[in-house]
């Protein structure tokens, strides 16, 4: 069933993020019952519940003064995906990482700190698509990116993502925190996240970390192939498809 939602460009922008946090939900929840009849790995669902979680936040971010409760807007669309609800508002974290005993984790190359980079890998090129390239929206990102992965002794000193953030930080620190990105810089500014993500996919251990994760970068559609899942976040219409 087709619903025509939108009027005018405003609505339609905002009926179309309402159709990707539909569709991040749905997939949250077809994941995490994945997961609990072990239809995939851990690690396979480590990683796209991370992808999903991080578009999440970036979305639910940009959306909070359209919808302030995540769970009311669940009831609205008359969504049964608990387990999604639960993942993404309640926790915030995979449940391989919530419940993965501490002694197991090496300190230095903890899965939830892998979490925390992959998470503001794509919540840094998420919002840089949302167009949000005001000084004082970008800064903050790629500051928490960089402590991140200064946070990860496997990565050398001088490992691309390392040095790449720490550039970009010293340029924005000389701007007004008013002042934008031009379309040029926000372009390069997102080549080079792309370039340092996947500089630092091939750089985790091959303990199945980061398996299948080489193209695992931002889209508009999440595909999970093992769960029969395509979920696209919006119909180029402008309308949202329940079928």
């Amino acid at each position: 069933m087709e619903v025509k939602l939108w009027n005018d460009k405003r609505e339609r922008e905002m009926y179309e993020n309402f159709a990707e946090l539909y569709a991040i939900i749905k997939a949250t929840e077809k994941l995490e019952k994945a997961y609990v009849r072990d239809i995939i790995s851990s690690s396979e669902y480590e990683m796209e519940c991370q992808k999903l979680i991080a578009h999440f936040k970036t979305l639910a971010s940009s959306l909070k003064d359209t919808v302030p409760s995540i769970e009311r807007f669940a009831d609205t669309y008359k969504m049964d995906c608990p387990a999604a609800i639960n993942r993404l508002v309640t926790s915030g974290v995979p449940a391989t990482v919530e419940h993965r005993a501490a002694a197991a984790v090496s300190s230095t190359t903890s899965a939830s700190i892998v979490a925390e980079c992959v998470q503001n890998f794509i919540t840094a090129m998420d919002s840089l698509k949302l167009n949000m390239v005001a000084v004082d929206q970008v800064h903050p990102l790629l500051s928490d990116l960089s402590a991140s992965l200064n946070k990860l002794s496997i990565l050398p000193p001088d490992f691309e993502g390392k040095t790449k953030m720490k550039e970009w930080i010293l340029r924005l620190s000389k701007m007004g925190a008013a002042d934008e990105l031009t379309e040029q810089q926000a372009r390069q500014l997102h080549f080079d996240l792309e370039s340092s993500y996947n500089s630092f996919m091939a750089a985790l251990p091959s303990a199945g970390l980061h398996r299948g994760q080489e193209n695992a970068l931002p889209d508009h559609e999440i595909q999970c192939d093992k769960l029969d899942v395509d979920v696209s976040y919006h119909d180029v219409d402008g309308s949202i498809n329940t079928a």
